[in-house]
């Protein structure tokens, strides 16, 4: 069954006159005049462009690769449709018994948005031309397993590489296994999983994750840009920068994976390295983001290859006369309860943590330690805890993505509750305490909607607390038409 097929699907079961396709849109029918959107996201060129080719005729797929106009008939279960391409790529399709328009461009143009730059590289190619494709499409991840097609994870969204087989088992072994040493070799042969970072020299840097499932090996590969974002490239408030200046205490970024913390982390560290005149020690796993000494002296360690642990280069770190340390992940009960003993002697600690939001992160930290241990933990978080910015990333209008931050400052009042185990009033005092630099997310997202920079139902589908988003949206008059749209077809897209 074609991918399409879901969506042609939907064009059949409501009778709709057309389906429209195009590039930084959602799927759209129209239905007795009607425009009305089937999926929750937005398609992507390279999205849409997959979607047609898999169907089309031998001797359309060169016009819809190259982006010119293509017309061709197709057939899903007995019902017979008219498929019109036209550039981006963008396409309408109607039911055969419907007349077609004069033009093939759907009535509603789409958004202007950046074409996908292609990157030709043969059909069996090596683990670098992979890499080095990503990196030319502006992706963030590669995708390869055993029996799937290797796949790039673009503005977010999941995309085939153009004219690439299924890999089996061998050829998947083949292409991981090129860019690793035969140290992580024999881990990943060993343990069925491995992790390292690898550099193409002038491109840039990237987190490998080797690992095996039911059917094969696999890997994800995360690009690292060669240069690391600035504080103002990422646009982030001042509340934040002043963390940078923090003598001691514990600043933690959290999100789910692929948030963008690392980025975040980067710039805060960077603000650090050309600020202040110190010494700065970052534990990762594996190391990221390459600083250069600028003000500060930079030392980077590697857990696997400069260090057994997270814990045991942390407890070393303490011998090393820091004055800011970054601890990659807060994985265990032992890190975080070091962690909190450095920020407590004097340190600045950056650190993260894989949690949705500034409240949830508070009750992670204290939930990780023993019942006998907590009330003693509430104390030291209370004292040490400096800010906690816990970040989501949304596709952006016209294509990329961007960060909407929840931003808590740990004030004496939010000290006092942390201490008395009352962090469910937390919220409170972030609605009013907008003035030092807090915000809730639903207010990061609105934000975001308002500005323009990304699509209401983007938000609404990022946001945590998606009653008090509503209710924003409402009070400022941005449509949410999208409530009430059937989306039949949109756990394809979600």
């Amino acid at each position: 069954m074609a991918q399409l097929d879901a969506l042609i699907g939907a064009l059949v079961k409501y009778s709709a006159q057309s389906l429209e396709l195009a590039p930084g849109r959602q799927p759209v029918l129209t239905i007795a005049g009607a425009r009305k959107s089937i999926s929750r996201q937005s398609l992507e060129a390279m999205h849409i462009a997959a979607l047609l080719r898999e169907v089309a005729p031998e001797d359309q797929r060169p016009a819809i690769v190259s982006g010119t106009s293509a017309t061709f008939a197709y057939s899903f279960d007995g019902t017979a449709v008219r498929v019109e391409v036209g550039p981006g790529p963008q396409a309408v399709i109607r039911p055969a018994s419907v007349a077609p328009r004069p033009s093939a461009v759907p009535a509603t143009p789409a958004p202007p948005v950046q074409a996908a730059r292609r990157f030709e590289i043969s059909a069996t190619p090596t683990m670098v031309q992979l890499l080095q494709c990503l990196h030319e499409q502006r992706g963030s991840d590669l995708h390869l397993g055993s029996g799937a097609v290797p796949m790039m994870r673009i503005d977010g969204a999941m995309v085939r590489v153009d004219g690439l087989p299924e890999l089996d088992a061998g050829s998947a072994e083949r292409l991981l296994l090129e860019i690793a040493t035969e140290e992580q070799r024999d881990k990943f042969r060993e343990f069925g999983d491995a992790d390292f970072a690898y550099e193409i020299p002038g491109v840039c840097r990237f987190r490998c994750n080797l690992f095996r499932d039911r059917k094969g090996p696999g890997g994800v590969f995360r690009i690292i840009p060669a240069d690391i974002l600035t504080a103002d490239d990422l646009g982030l408030p001042k509340s934040i920068r002043d963390l940078c200046f923090l003598t001691k205490g514990l600043v933690l970024v959290t999100g789910p994976t692929g948030s963008g913390k690392s980025t975040t982390l980067a710039a805060l560290v960077d603000t650090v390295n050309r600020w202040r005149s110190d010494h700065i020690v970052t534990i990762e796993d594996p190391i990221e983001f390459v600083h250069q000494n600028h003000a500060c002296l930079v030392n980077q360690r590697e857990v696997g290859v400069h260090t057994r642990s997270f814990k045991a280069a942390l407890r070393a770190a303490l011998r090393e006369d820091p004055d800011v340390v970054l601890v990659g992940e807060m994985r265990d009960l032992e890190t975080v309860a070091i962690a909190l003993e450095t920020a407590e002697t004097g340190h600045l600690v950056f650190g993260t943590l894989h949690t949705c939001s500034a409240i949830s992160t508070v009750d992670r930290l204290i939930d990780q330690f023993p019942g006998d241990q907590q009330a003693q933990v509430r104390v030291m978080l209370s004292e040490s805890l400096k800010a906690v910015i816990a970040q989501v990333l949304c596709r952006k209008i016209g294509g990329g993505r961007v960060a909407a931050l929840e931003i808590l400052m740990v004030t004496h009042a939010v000290s006092n509750l942390i201490r008395e185990g009352k962090t469910f009033q937390i919220p409170s005092l972030m609605q009013t305490g907008r003035g030092i630099g807090m915000v809730p997310m639903s207010d990061a997202l609105l934000d975001l909607v308002v500005r323009k920079v990304v699509e209401p139902q983007e938000a609404y589908m990022k946001a945590i607390d998606k009653t008090s988003l509503l209710s924003s949206f409402k009070s400022k008059g941005i449509p949410v038409d999208f409530l009430a749209a059937e989306a039949p077809v949109a756990a394809k897209f979600a």
